[in-house]
C-alpha cells in the first residue's frame, strides 16, 4: 500500500493501516521530521492506548498500555552499536507477544525475526508525506 497521507488525515490513515496489521513488530523508516512518531502516536491511539505516547528518543524504549496486553515504542536513532541492543534487553521486546512499533531499525535488522511490517515515510511538503506499507 502507497498513499500521500496529510497530517490531518493521520488518524484515518492509522485506522486503516491498524485493520491490516497481520504482524506484531512495526519497522518505522524516514528522515528526520518525516512523521514516524507522529503515526505511531496515531496508530496507538487507534489500538486503545489509554495514556498519551510520547517520543522514547532519549529513553529509547516507552511501554504503551493497550487494552489487552502491553505495547512497545522504541527509537534507535541514539544507537550508535549493536551490542547496545543487548545492554537494554531489545530482544525481551521483541518477542514479548506485545506490538512492536520501532523507529531507525536499521541498526537492528540482525535481530528483528520476521515476519514484521516495514512502513516508510517520505516528506512530500510541510503536511503530506507519502508513506510506504508492507
Amino acid at each position: 500500500m502507497v498513499k500521500e497521507v496529510t497530517l490531518e488525515n493521520i488518524g484515518a490513515f492509522a485506522q486503516e493501516l491498524a485493520s491490516v496489521f497481520s504482524h506484531k513488530i512495526i519497522l518505522l523508516e524516514g528522515d528526520l521530521g518525516a512523521g514516524k512518531t507522529t503515526l505511531v502516536k496515531a496508530i496507538f491511539k487507534v489500538l486503545g492506548a489509554a495514556d498519551a505516547v510520547s517520543s522514547p528518543t532519549f529513553g529509547i524504549v516507552n511501554e504503551v498500555h493497550l487494552p489487552s496486553e502491553t505495547a512497545y515504542h522504541l527509537d534507535l536513532y541514539r544507537i550508535e552499536h549493536p551490542d547496545e541492543l543487548v545492554q537494554f534487553g531489545f530482544e525481551e521486546y521483541l518477542y514479548s507477544g506485545g506490538f512492536c512499533l520501532i523507529e531507525w531499525p536499521k541498526i537492528a535488522m540482525d535481530f528483528i525475526p520476521e515476519p514484521y511490517h516495514k512502513i516508510s515515510l517520505e516528506s512530500i511538503n510541510t503536511i503530506t508525506r507519502k508513506i510506504t506499507f508492507t
